[in-house]
């Protein structure tokens, strides 16, 4: 019979990031955690689409499924940041008999049958779905520095400018068809953040209905402006479990 220690061993974390960045921006966290962890990936990473091809949110979670679905670790508990926590609900669903715990950064949890433009604050949507129409899913480099990027070092801010990845449209106005998991979830509010304020988080919280949240003193960012802290909230709530 396996210990209580040899099964907390067997539950990895799986990794999904927010609108236009890579799966580097987890690697400080996931270096020291105690637990296999997968950094998944989006779709148009590789350069070979582009985002006005179309790919739906359905395309985005096929995309993570199947690296999920290659990885040997029998049960994961899911972390999604930003913009990643709507495909990831569906992963979620997708993968419920894998699937120990949920843990959402910042993240963007709209009520089943909503997407992410339909869960921001009204001002915000209709200025962004101005936005996505003018301008695409790429915001201006100011916008980045001054909203994602405020609370980082010049040098990795700058990076995050120079490999931005604009998403497909899709991904931020189809509908999530999933309901939140019924497992243990944690909500991970961000103090500083300049994209979600506080008054958005909770909103956020309040569908999320996690059983657990905790606060980082961070903005948008947290994976590089704190990740000892962020991997310690990690460990804490694995051993929760």
């Amino acid at each position: 019979m396996n210990t209580e220690a040899q099964i907390r061993e067997k539950i990895g974390f799986v990794f999904i990031y927010g609108a236009g960045l890579n799966r580097s921006i987890w690697e400080k966290v996931a270096a020291d955690l105690e637990h296999p962890c997968l950094l998944v990936d989006f779709p148009l990473r590789d350069g070979s689409r582009k985002p006005e091809q179309g790919l739906s949110l359905n395309d985005y979670v096929a995309y993570m499924k199947k690296q999920v679905e290659a990885w040997q670790v029998p049960k994961f508990i899911i972390v999604a940041h930003s913009l990643g926590g709507v495909p990831a609900l569906q992963l979620a669903e997708e993968m419920s008999e894998r699937l120990a715990g949920f843990v959402a950064v910042g993240a963007s949890i709209p009520r089943k049958g909503g997407s992410f433009l339909s869960a921001l604050p009204l001002p915000k949507r209709m200025l962004m779905a101005v936005l996505l129409r003018s301008l695409g899913t790429r915001p201006p480099d100011a916008a980045i520095r001054s909203g994602l990027c405020h609370d980082l070092s010049a040098g990795q801010g700058e990076e995050i400018v120079r490999n931005f990845i604009p998403e497909s449209v899709r991904v931020y106005t189809d509908r999530v068809e999933a309901d939140v998991p019924s497992v243990p979830k944690l909500y991970i509010k961000l103090q500083k953040d300049k994209e979600f304020n506080e008054a958005h988080q909770n909103k956020m919280i309040a569908n999320f209905a996690p059983q657990h949240i905790a606060s980082l003193d961070t903005g948008h960012l947290p994976m590089l402006s704190d990740p000892d802290g962020l991997r310690l909230a990690l460990q804490d709530f694995a051993a929760k479990l």
